[in-house]
């Protein structure tokens, strides 16, 4: 096991790694940007090294500058969080030609699976069922030709990254050169690969994803679905698990076929496989997301499996001591996101408490929220035997928290939870007027 870790993030997940590591007897190393310097995650580190300016790109995306510190600190390992440098096959081999190890997949299985495109190729061999696509489209021409053959309406994706950057959808020819002008600055911007490529749009649809883990020594286990159908401009705003869209029979077999389709990949660590989950009960391959998900929470709240701690254990070469059998999804988990919508130092924070309460977040009295990072302050997460006293409960839990001196998504937060069609769980991805 290792000794001592190198968080290289920011924010609630890297307050959330910390304390992780603490609790397995870790020491670590924070780093932090000029903006962040007085930030909550800096302050709970065993060490902590400032790295740069408050752009990303001269801190938080300053491969050389973490190596560097992780070296000068004596960490013999290094977690991404989300995000920044999370899904980076250049810094994972950074971090092995420096003798660091990279906490996540190793970058051969980063090459060969980040790019979406070229992982549905992979994936059709393993049992899922894909959404049609391309391989990357080089010009507005070619997206043209592919599109009139996959038939519209199709979505224009970036191969590389996620969360919902270098995504739109095109409902006619006419709008393509638009499209991809728009997505593929977007796809530059986020990850510095201006790449797409076409696949059929599934409308309408839930938007429904597979916690996975899986050990060097073919051992994987799939810890449920979370449906995470609440979007608004593809960026997730409520998450739960199970999904209340999908039977018991239904999560079963597409449990089982998950984790023989990781197995067959070969894929080590954490990991979510994605699908849209259309009316007639298909669920349609998307991607895989090499890292730990900002929902991941749900999924450790409903099962009681820690899946940080796991991702350390994984990666120090230690097998998984539990299967199939030992995961248990009793009762219902649901998450709200709790973001800025304005910047501004934070005068006051209240956060709600009781029984199965959990409030994942950054903040503290004084902390300044600045416009140069995600807007997102925490995560607000509840569980309970049942979906219906879930939600009561977090509607409660919404009511009792408070921040003041930042305007935030609160209220809109409640008025989702409380509106008929969440209640009923008869929503999709339509719910917030995406298209």
């Amino acid at each position: 096991m290792f000794s001592k870790i190198l968080v290289a993030n920011r924010g609630e997940i890297a307050v959330r790694i910390i304390r992780a590591c603490k609790e397995m007897g870790v020491a670590t190393v924070a780093v932090y940007s000029e903006a962040d310097r007085d930030a909550l995650h800096v302050a709970l580190a065993d060490q902590s090294y400032c790295i740069g300016g408050p752009e990303a790109a001269d801190s938080y995306l300053n491969e050389n500058q973490i190596i560097s510190t992780a070296i000068l600190a004596g960490a013999q390992a290094i977690h991404p969080g989300y995000g920044f440098l999370s899904e980076n096959a250049h810094f994972a081999r950074l971090c092995q030609r420096h003798g660091l190890v990279f906490i996540g997949p190793d970058p051969d299985s980063m090459d060969r699976l980040s790019d979406k495109a070229m992982l549905k190729e992979l994936i059709r061999d393993t049992g899922l069922t894909v959404i049609p696509g391309t391989r990357a489209v080089a010009s507005p021409e070619e997206a043209r030709e592919a599109a009139g053959k996959l038939g519209f309406p199709v979505m224009l994706k970036a191969c590389a990254g996620g969360g919902g950057r270098g995504i739109r959808l095109i409902q006619s020819a006419d709008e393509i050169q638009d499209a991809w002008q728009q997505a593929t600055k977007e796809a530059v911007s986020a990850f510095g690969d201006g790449s797409v490529y076409l696949e059929k749009y599934i409308f309408p649809a839930r938007h429904v994803e597979l916690q996975i883990l899986a050990d060097e020594y073919q051992n994987a286990v799939c810890l449920g679905d979370r449906d995470c159908s609440m979007q608004r401009r593809h960026q997730k705003l409520v998450e739960e698990t199970p999904s209340p869209g999908v039977t018991d029979e239904q999560r079963e077999k597409i449990m089982a076929l998950a984790v023989e389709a990781v197995k067959k990949i070969g894929y080590v660590g954490a990991g979510t496989l994605e699908f849209l989950y259309d009316r007639d009960g298909n669920f349609w391959f998307m991607e895989i997301n090499l890292r730990l998900q900002v929902e991941h929470c749900v999924t450790e709240m409903l099962t009681g499996f820690d899946l940080v701690k796991w991702q350390i254990r994984i990666a120090a070469g230690i097998p998984l001591n539990f299967t199939q059998k030992d995961v248990r999804m009793d009762g219902s988990a649901i998450e709200c996101r709790i973001n800025a919508s304005s910047c501004g130092v934070l005068e006051m924070l209240h956060v709600p408490g009781g029984p199965f309460v959990r409030f994942d977040t950054c903040l503290m009295e004084g902390t300044e929220v600045t416009p140069y990072y995600d807007s997102l302050l925490g995560k607000l997460v509840v569980q309970a035997k049942t979906r219906e006293e879930a939600l009561r409960k977090l509607r409660a839990a919404l009511c009792e928290l408070v921040i003041r001196g930042i305007s935030t998504n609160i209220e809109e937060q409640l008025r989702i939870v409380e509106d008929e069609r969440f209640t009923l769980g008869s929503y999709d991805l339509t719910f917030m007027g995406n298209r």
